[in-house]
């Protein structure tokens, strides 16, 4: 975990760096659910922007991640050439690695190129983790 910048710092630019802080339920099994629908990277090929939507979903164990520093975090691949199936799971393994959660999916439904629509789907499992059942209410 880093230290927040001072009161009233504003970040203006993009940053790798992923905050966390101290799950506050961390005895129970929930589920975190963000939605990026504005998330660019460039095209390795023809330098192109593509545009996706990103949807994590995580059962957090000792840590969540930070909104800002998310944020920031995925503002960094603006500028990045990376191929869809490379940029999803390249934002899983540093998500998963600064957060370390029981399981966490990434989903990226990029938007159409040449006539296709990409979608990936990246999980990362903590070892030995079992999900608890789902229980139906009425």
């Amino acid at each position: 975990m880093t230290s927040p910048e001072p009161l009233g710092a504003v970040q203006n630019r993009p940053s790798t760096v992923l905050e966390t802080f101290p799950n506050p339920a961390p005895g129970r099994d929930y589920t975190i659910r963000m939605e990026i629908p504005e998330f660019t990277c460039i095209c390795p090929k023809t330098s192109q922007p593509d545009f996706a939507h990103l949807t994590l979903e995580y059962v957090p164990d000792q840590l969540c991640l930070e909104l800002k520093s998310l944020k920031l975090y995925f503002w960094s691949f603006r500028d990045k050439g990376a191929f869809h199936e490379a940029v999803t799971n390249e934002i899983l393994e540093h998500l998963a690695g600064a957060a370390r959660p029981r399981v966490m999916r990434l989903t990226g439904k990029f938007n159409v190129r040449g006539g296709i629509y990409t979608t990936i789907v990246a999980e990362s499992r903590l070892e030995g983790w079992v999900a608890t059942a789902p229980v139906s209410l009425p």
